[in-house]
């Protein structure tokens, strides 16, 4: 939507006479709504207010929660990401989508660490809760904080779901089902390429 100049020179104008009309209002109101859109849709995407934080959950490389603290969204354009990510990632992180089964890093990795997310570096899981699913995903029963994810529903494909996403950076990271082991029955399937793998140290 485009505003004319003659419009805005017309409110400026009213406005110095103390002229208060209809067509003042809906024009000061235009004004104000593409400002807004501009703002919001610069570079593709909308920008982060400087006051948006979300609570995480920290960890240290062993494994050992450092606390809950207030840490600024990672807020990045399309054209960001593609940058900063490989192409596999971009397509599952950003775009919502599923590698294949068996086919990425982490679902038969054994090694003992912490799983943070490829886009923001949040830790997401412990191995410690790490399962053999037999699916060909990584899987664990529970996130490493509950606070370091959000679940949605989500129902593409004509399926009812619960999709996982980073609590920091909103990446898509998978989906939880209720197939999974004791103690929650919980079965967090997720993408290799939503995560990078950070070896436990003493």
């Amino acid at each position: 939507m485009k505003v004319a100049i003659s419009d805005v020179n017309l409110i400026e104008t009213n406005r110095r006479t103390g002229a208060s009309t209809r067509r003042i209002f809906l024009l000061s109101g235009t004004c104000w709504l593409v400002g807004g859109l501009i703002s919001k849709h610069a570079n593709g995407a909308a920008s982060p207010s400087p006051a948006a934080k979300v609570l995480i959950e920290d960890f240290s490389s062993s494994g050992r929660s450092l606390g809950a603290t207030l840490v600024p969204k990672v807020v990045k354009s399309e054209a960001e990401w593609r940058r900063e990510l490989p192409e596999e990632a971009f397509f599952i992180t950003r775009e919502e989508g599923t590698e294949r089964a068996f086919s990425g890093a982490y679902w038969n990795l054994h090694a003992e660490g912490v799983y943070r997310c490829i886009c923001c570096d949040t830790a997401l899981f412990d191995s410690a809760t790490k399962f053999d699913s037999g699916t060909g995903w990584p899987s664990f029963w529970q996130p490493i904080a509950k606070s370091n994810i959000v679940e949605n529903a989500d129902h593409s494909y004509g399926m009812s779901r619960i999709a996982v996403s980073c609590g920091r950076c909103d990446a898509h990271l998978g989906h939880v089902f209720d197939d999974g082991p004791r103690p929650t029955g919980l079965r967090y399937c997720i993408n290799s390429n939503a995560l990078h793998f950070v070896q436990r140290t003493s």
